[in-house]
């Protein structure tokens, strides 16, 4: 595999919005095969994806594909700045800090900063959960059918990604997200007809 070529062919497939984010970094350092770190809310210019490609190379195409397309939607799907009601309770705590700070006020420093404390917490779980990692994955398939993929392969190939990287990283076995994505890829690849519940999809 030749790493300049590679890493041109994945921006190719990525989708518009990821070419101007993503920067594709070679990290053979790193035990994953791919990691892509949160974005920060001060930093949203550049989304690096370091890639150990040592590792990457012992996936097939459509696997390769499938893991990078998943990814940048993971990335491309946090929102710091999406108004919702744990914004608004963030945005207030951070103004009652500002206003007990000019009154000399410790309670009221400590109440506020605490209310935000707990508004940004749940943004940042929103960012992580289940529910972000699925809807990445679906969208995957979506992009994947642009690239000339049918959404059944481009499913079966994710599914076989995800399931091939704990042995490629040297770890016991998927994690709980991973086990429900895969159910999830089943699904949507026609291998299996029990869908995630809607309850535990939201988590």
């Amino acid at each position: 595999m030749n790493l300049d070529q590679e890493i041109t062919r994945l921006l190719d497939i990525m989708p518009a919005s990821g070419r101007m984010f993503a920067k594709i970094i070679n990290k053979p350092q790193q035990n994953q095969v791919i990691v892509a770190p949160t974005p920060k809310p001060w930093s949203q210019a550049t989304r690096p994806l370091y890639i150990n490609f040592d590792l990457w190379r012992r996936l097939s195409r459509g696997e390769r594909d499938l893991l990078l397309l998943a990814t940048i939607s993971q990335v491309l799907a946090v929102q710091w700045f999406k108004p919702n009601i744990y914004h608004a309770i963030a945005l207030a705590g951070i103004t009652g800090v500002v206003v007990q700070a000019t009154q000399k006020d410790p309670v009221g420093i400590v109440v506020a900063g605490g209310l935000s404390a707990i508004a940004l917490t749940q943004i940042w779980r929103n960012n992580r959960s289940l529910q972000r990692y699925l809807e990445a994955d679906e969208k995957a398939l979506k992009i994947a059918a642009r690239r000339g993929y049918t959404e059944v392969d481009a499913a079966r190939h994710l599914l076989s990604a995800i399931e091939t990287l704990p042995e490629l990283e040297n770890r016991p076995g998927l994690d709980f997200v991973e086990l429900l994505r895969c159910q999830n890829l089943r699904v949507l690849g026609n291998i299996s007809p029990v869908g995630i519940p809607e309850n535990v999809r939201k988590q």
